[in-house]
């Protein structure tokens, strides 16, 4: 709303109700290939951290559990060990993934807040706003899910 305003023109409004009349059939590939690439993030040796609701290790994941049995979702936000500068680096590497601000996308997107959506933030207004300078937030889309995993091994083969 910040930078178009409160209301989508009409071929906006119109693939946003298609996007969300075939959200359903989308959602289990979304779910599935989530748990995988946070599966693979927390074993990582680049990556500090991983926030994912369908991990066992996840403050909300018995809530997960209670409130969506069939699986959680497709968003998760993850940190690398380094700097904001390795973050955008390791992002500049991705090859199959889209750096937009899309979420429940066909495919799968990241996003770096710390130099995208809250950018006009300074290091310590970030920090006080729960904005780390290496967190990332990745939407995993309906690719084959063994692309999407490479994507990431690649671009993460050249993080310190």
């Amino acid at each position: 709303m910040r930078d178009l305003g409160s209301i989508p023109s009409p071929m906006n409004a119109f693939l946003l109700n298609v996007g969300l009349e075939t959200l359903h059939l989308r959602m289990p590939q979304h779910v599935s290939n989530a748990q995988a690439v946070a599966e693979f993030l927390q074993q990582h040796p680049a990556v500090a951290w991983v926030h994912y609701p369908g991990q066992p290790t996840n403050a909300s994941y018995a809530l997960a559990q209670k409130y969506m049995p069939q699986g959680t979702c497709g968003v998760m936000s993850f940190g690398l060990k380094g700097t904001r500068d390795d973050a955008v680096a390791f992002m500049d590497r991705l090859r199959l993934i889209a750096i937009v601000t899309h979420i429940a996308d066909a495919r799968s997107c990241v996003l770096h807040p710390a130099s995208h959506t809250h950018r006009q933030m300074s290091e310590q207004q970030l920090r006080e706003a729960g904005v780390d300078p290496e967190l990332i937030r990745l939407s995993a889309g309906i690719e084959d899910k063994e692309d999407i995993l490479d994507d990431l091994r690649q671009a993460l083969s050249l993080t310190p």
